[in-house]
């Protein structure tokens, strides 16, 4: 059966990407269509601050968009050698949190070692932050994006009292492509036996496009989740969710959509 993943293709990855892999395998063809474009903003401050670690009691990655501005600070070769040299064992020193997979694997890509990989959603993250962090630190520095929900800020700052230190490196917007990309999908394969959506922001851009252009067939359509806040984002609108995947990775949606089209 037809799924449409309505996410972003994942960054310098060669080969298949691992959500049309793993809906293959359970026999489903899947395809991408990108909600979202992505702007760099603030690289200059952002570079400041990754070269003097020791004004810092660690680093928190909520975003694959995060480290990919972290990556564009390290194009310049001296900048990179000094990082390969020094900065990278001095953030080494100190926490690296991260949450998910995906953010995780890029962060290793930095010479960095993430912590908090299966958290999954910021609230998660925000309790094993409190659990290990000392209100005393140094500020965590959180380099985030334009859209970035209050959870983790206010889980550390409100009930922990931890410093917490945030730079907005990226700023989400719509896709310019995004109607014209969902229309084709349509007209060309039908409407699809599962929609998956992969953010709020998502929800936000694309819904009203996917109950045009699938009119009465909107209630047949099997809509899926990545995670708990992607699905409140969807019954918030009215959605029916079908399934939601255990953890946010590419094998547990699969499976939860290949469960919920059965």
């Amino acid at each position: 059966m037809h799924v449409l993943l309505l996410k972003e293709p994942r960054d310098g990855e060669s080969g298949p990407d691992p959500y049309i892999r793993d809906l293959a395998s359970h026999g489903h063809k899947a395809t991408l269509i990108p909600v979202l474009s992505f702007k760099f903003v603030s690289l200059n401050t952002l570079s400041d601050k990754l070269f003097q670690p020791e004004k810092h009691g660690g680093l928190i990655f909520t975003s694959p968009r995060a480290v990919e501005a972290v990556r564009m600070c390290l194009e310049a070769e001296e900048r990179r050698e000094e990082w390969s040299s020094s900065v990278k064992d001095k953030w080494n020193s100190k926490s690296i949190y991260v949450v998910g997979k995906a953010t995780a694997e890029l962060v290793r890509s930095l010479g960095l070692n993430p912590l908090g990989e299966d958290t999954g959603t910021a609230d998660v993250l925000s309790h094993l932050i409190l659990e290990r962090e000392d209100t005393n630190i140094l500020p965590l520095f959180f380099p985030c994006g334009s859209i970035k929900r209050e959870v983790l800020p206010t889980a550390l700052r409100g009930n922990g009292k931890l410093p917490l230190e945030t730079l907005t490196v990226y700023q989400t917007a719509e896709h310019p492509d995004l109607e014209k990309n969902l229309k084709n999908y349509f007209t060309e394969q039908g409407t699809p036996a599962s929609i998956a959506f992969f953010s709020p922001s998502g929800v936000k851009f694309c819904l009203e496009v996917v109950r045009r252009l699938s009119g009465e067939q909107l209630n047949q359509i099997k809509f899926a989740a990545i995670g708990p806040t992607t699905q409140d984002a969807m019954a918030a609108e009215g959605l029916c969710v079908s399934c939601t995947a255990e953890k946010p990775t590419a094998e547990h949606l699969a499976a939860a959509i290949a469960k919920a089209l059965q």
